[in-house]
């Protein structure tokens, strides 16, 4: 169990290309969180199709220890949050879950567009944001400039932002200063009921669905049985730890702590990100705030090239939905195509990495 007053929790904001991965990786390695051994570029982005395409689709966590300049022993919980505007939601879900964001921009590029709209989603979670400048090292870096653009555009202080080189390491250990310094701590109450965030969900064939937790008040143990407030379905904690990025099991979570839980949950649609978690005894019958359900905004329909694989695309496009909250799917029949699907989507870099998943993980 962690001081709260010794808990810091951040995502970083960037746009696409901006360095956000690389910058994770380097937090990750300066901590000594992963064994040189096991350490692999874009760490945290565990599907192949965003690793070949250099982007974060599902919200990933790590919990780093860190011993600050000061002595103290630091917890410092990173979620990495997906860049593209598809994945809006992601994003906005994430920053309710932290207190704090690294503001990631390529001192040869500047502001961008993608990077506005998720600084806008950790301004209104009241977020303390610190500004990085990424790729000093590169010829073409003009810091004075993007730290300008950052005053003007977003209107953020960014006299003191941090300069950091992500792929050469430098600026690293200031920036690992900075969050502990400039970041605020979380808070909440360990003798009030359970209230838990909901982070993110994801279907694991052999745990069943695994979901991430933020706590916010109360204490949550192996064992307990818990309550989801949107739908009232109870289930018991199976499994209850953190991510170094592998799993590892502990015993509870305290308020201010991320970490996962299974608790021998089916679907994932049974799991509505942004929902609140308590305890099915004595919990809370509030809920936390600003819990939506996603909005398909892109319609396509799906249809197999040969009717007989109707069955397989069907599967496919089950555990594709068991996995992704935001996805929604229809029966539908063509005269010219015959049986298909109609399918809902964020937006068209959403629908194009189903539609790869699809023919990469199911041969279809």
């Amino acid at each position: 169990m962690t001081e709260l007053s010794k808990i810091r929790n951040f995502s970083i904001v960037a746009h696409i290309d901006h360095g956000k991965s690389t910058l994770a990786d380097r937090l990750i390695q300066s901590t000594n969180t992963v064994a040189d051994r096991d350490m692999k570029e874009q760490l945290l982005d565990s599907m192949d199709i965003e690793r070949e395409r250099g982007i974060t689709i599902k919200a990933n966590t790590v919990r780093i220890d860190y011993i600050a300049d000061d002595g103290e022993s630091y917890v410092l919980n990173l979620i990495d949050t997906p860049g593209h505007v598809d994945f809006a939601y992601e994003v906005s879900r994430s920053m309710r879950a932290v207190e704090g964001s690294l503001l990631v921009v390529d001192s040869t590029q500047g502001v961008e567009a993608q990077t506005l709209a998720n600084v806008y989603q950790a301004i209104d979670a009241d977020h303390e944001i610190v500004p990085v400048l990424n790729k000093i090292d590169l010829p073409a870096a003009d810091c004075d400039r993007v730290a300008e653009q950052i005053e003007d555009v977003i209107g953020i202080d960014a006299s003191d932002a941090l300069m950091v080189s992500a792929k050469t390491g430098i600026g690293i250990k200031e920036t690992l200063e900075a969050i502990v310094q400039r970041l605020p701590a979380p808070t909440g109450e360990r003798d009030a009921p359970l209230k838990a965030m909901l982070v993110d969900s994801w279907y694991d064939a052999y745990l069943g669905v695994v979901v991430l937790v933020r706590v916010m008040d109360g204490v949550l143990k192996k064992g307990e049985r818990i309550k989801m407030l949107s739908n009232h379905s109870t289930h018991h904690v199976d499994r209850l730890g953190v991510f170094r990025p592998k799993m590892q099991d502990i015993d509870e979570l305290g308020p201010g702590e991320m970490g996962f839980i299974t608790a021998s949950i089916k679907q994932v649609r049974d799991t509505r990100v942004g929902d609140t978690i308590t305890h099915e005894k004595k919990g809370t019958d509030v809920a936390l705030p600003g819990f939506k359900p996603s909005q398909p905004v892109v319609f396509c329909g799906l249809f197999p090239v040969d009717s007989a694989q109707f069955e397989d695309l069907r599967d496919a496009i089950e555990k594709l939905a068991l996995n992704d909250a935001s996805f929604s799917f229809e029966m539908e029949t063509s005269a010219a195509l015959g049986f298909g699907f109609r399918c809902g989507f964020l937006g068209l870099l959403h629908l194009e990495v189903i539609r790869d998943r699809i023919e990469r993980e199911y041969d279809i």
